[in-house]
């Protein structure tokens, strides 16, 4: 039986490295996706932007997570959200034909796409429940848990997108917290 590791490794031998600068997107909002990626170095977040203007972020994606807007592509709709790297990143991406074809080949990438999915509903389930039960500075107490690595390298805003709170909101959290020194 295949670890899921050596399963991402062989997946990796069917894709194409690509690099991604901070700001570029892997996905963009109302794109129809045609690709899944590894991220090998870098960072990613999922994020969705308001007629507005505002910025919600929905997840992180560090060093070995999957990249996809997996429900957009097997529907051959438009994705509701960004896919952005954060800082400078590599991926190894495959088109979604490719992995059809691998699926249809060996049913051992089901096992993949079923950890994979299952990894999804989890954090979404996380979330979710972050929301309904806590107030912001306990999510944002849940976020330095989380992401312990997070604090230094993503923006003050982007976090405060994540938190569903304004950078106001999350400098006066900080503050309360004693995480910033005002002198």
């Amino acid at each position: 039986m295949d670890s899921l590791l050596s399963l991402m490794a062989s997946l990796e031998l069917h894709g194409t490295k690509k690099t991604y600068k901070p700001g570029e997107n892997f996905v963009k909002k109302d794109q129809i996706p045609q690709k899944i990626a590894i991220v090998k170095k870098g960072l990613f977040r999922y994020y969705y932007l308001t007629g507005e203007g505002k910025e919600f972020t929905k997840v992180f994606m560090p060093e070995g997570s999957i990249l996809s807007a997996y429900s957009a592509m097997v529907s051959g709709t438009r994705s509701h959200f960004f896919i952005e790297a954060i800082e400078e990143a590599t991926t190894v991406e495959i088109t979604f034909d490719t992995w059809k074809k691998l699926r249809a080949q060996d049913p051992k990438w089901d096992r993949l796409l079923i950890a994979f999915l299952e990894k999804g509903y989890a954090v979404k389930e996380k979330r979710e429940r972050e929301f309904l039960f806590l107030d912001a500075e306990a999510r944002y107490r849940q976020f330095l848990i989380d992401y312990p690595e997070l604090e230094a390298r993503v923006t003050q805003r982007i976090i405060a997108s994540y938190l569903g709170v304004t950078p106001i909101a999350l400098s006066r959290i900080r503050r309360k917290m004693g995480l910033i020194n005002l002198c």
